[in-house]
Order: C-alpha cells, then structure tokens, then sequence
C-alpha cells in the first residue's frame, strides 16, 4: 500500500509455569509468563486470578487496557504540545469490560479512558478537550481493535 511504512515489535512470550508434571491437569500447572522485549525489564505475567492466575502478575486482558490508555495519552500529549496546550500532569484512570461466554470464550465490549489532565491556567479547556477526539482517531491500538474505546477526559487548569 502506497504511503505506509511497517513497523515490526518482537516481543518473547515464555511460559514459567511447569509446577513439576506440566499440562497433567488443568490445576497442575501455573499461568505465569515472562514477557520480554530487549533491552527492557521482563514483565511478569499470569492469567487473570478468575482463570487460576496470579494476582500479583500482569494479565493479558490489564495489558490490552493498558496499551490502549497509553497509546491514547501518547497522541494526546503530542498534539496538545503541538497546539501549544501546557500539560503539566496526566493520569488516565481506564477500565476494559470483557464478556465471557458459557463456553469459556470471551471478547472485550468496550473500553472506557478517563484521562484527568492538568493544563496552565488560562488554557482553552474546549480546545483541549477536542484533542482527545483527534488523540482516539490517530491511536495505533484504538485503531486495531473491534470494540469501542470511549474517552471521558476531566480537566484541572492550575
């Protein structure tokens, strides 16, 4: 496709769970994983604690949430500098809500952002506020997904 360019990430998905017989049964074996992307630290990784995951280790389905709050916060924070708006904070506050079916399958039904950014004072709130309009638009994982990512920003000028 003319006008594009790829972008390739490599990431190492390894699983640490053999407790001692693997697969033998379903509670035989642990759900962590490492994830690793060098030269950064390794992500310790489970499965949510309802499908007999670690509590205390990162989940796929927090990791999707995640990315999408991230990328959206990162396009924000790019056009907001280029329209001259001052953030001086910004933490999104996102909560994902995945069905599950009878059979075990699940899809996420939709994503909710609640960013709480911090401007100057005397910043243009409205013009702030449709910077997330465009931030959605350009995410590249809002972009991928087939569920929809809401967006409902707050906004302190100090």
């Amino acid at each position: 496709m003319s006008g594009t360019r790829d972008h390739r990430y490599a990431v190492a998905v390894t699983w640490t769970g053999n407790l001692g017989t693997g697969t033998s049964a379903y509670r035989a074996y642990s759900r962590n994983h490492e994830i690793a992307a060098e030269p950064k630290p390794v992500i310790l990784g489970s499965s949510d604690p309802h499908f007999s995951g670690d509590a205390t280790r990162w989940n796929p389905e927090e990791l999707l949430v995640a990315s999408l709050s991230a990328c959206h916060k990162l396009w924000f924070l790019h056009l907001a500098a280029q329209a001259g708006i001052i953030v001086t904070a910004y933490a999104d506050h996102a909560e994902g809500v995945m069905a599950e079916n009878s059979d075990g399958a699940g899809r996420f039904t939709r994503v909710v952002l609640r960013p709480a950014v911090t401007v100057k004072a005397g910043t243009d709130i409205a013009r702030a506020t449709a910077l997330h309009h465009t931030a959605h638009q350009k995410c590249f994982i809002a972009n991928s997904v087939n569920f929809p990512v809401t967006c409902e920003p707050t906004f302190v000028a100090k």
